[in-house]
């Protein structure tokens, strides 16, 4: 990415071309709306589908049943949103005794994501969003500094993560996470964000990105 943004010149100069983070954020652009291209196209081919074409009642439901728990439907029901944010550039210890911050003690890192999404599924979660992207059984959340990159997009904090689900049962989950339990540790100590919302209803969207699994090949 580097060599694509110097072009064989001096990347540090005044006058050099996009920085390597404005690419990124290019390119999560330009995902988006192949994502919204694809969903568009899906939802062609699923009203294509779901004409009369012998198939039974039977199977037609178990198609159902797959596509709601592959997560490429549209789920609604009770649930909750948990929010983390960087805690201020500026913060400093709030507890007497400990000690100031790091740098890295201030911000969201890819465990404090991974440890909310972890306990949601533990609670009986049916269905997860983290920011505006429903998870599937592929998705990996990866973070890279303070920036999230989820299914080929750029995110910044705050981030979102709502689980459709029992409510009880997920806050219960939540509360009870080792990782969480340490990661509160450092939201009382440095500031750092943390908010629970509950919902009586919410609807997550289907996800709609590619769910083709690509993997290398041996030459032969």
């Amino acid at each position: 990415m580097s060599f694509n943004t110097a072009h064989g010149t001096n990347i540090r100069t005044d006058d050099s071309m996009l920085r390597l983070s404005d690419l990124i954020r290019e390119r999560s652009r330009k995902n988006a709306d192949l994502d919204e291209s694809a969903a568009a196209v899906r939802s062609k081919v699923d009203t294509l589908a779901g004409r009369d074409n012998g198939n039974s009642a039977a199977q037609k439901k178990k198609m159902a049943d797959l596509a709601a728990a592959a997560g490429t439907t549209p789920i609604s029901g009770p649930g909750l949103t948990v929010t983390l944010n960087d805690a201020p550039p500026n913060a400093t210890a709030r507890i007497p005794g400990v000690p100031q911050p790091q740098p890295n003690d201030l911000v969201i890192h890819q465990q404090d994501l991974q440890a909310v999404v972890n306990a949601l599924w533990q609670g009986g979660a049916k269905g997860i969003q983290v920011m505006d992207q429903r998870l599937i059984s592929t998705s990996a959340v990866r973070c890279v500094g303070n920036t999230l990159l989820l299914q080929g997009r750029v995110y910044s904090p705050p981030y979102k993560v709502t689980a459709v689900g029992d409510r009880g049962a997920l806050r219960k989950a939540v509360d009870a996470s080792p990782a969480i339990q340490n990661y509160l540790q450092y939201v009382n100590a440095y500031g750092l964000g943390w908010k629970v919302d509950q919902h009586e209803a919410v609807t997550l969207p289907g996800y709609s990105g590619t769910v083709d699994l690509h993997y290398a090949k041996p030459l032969t």
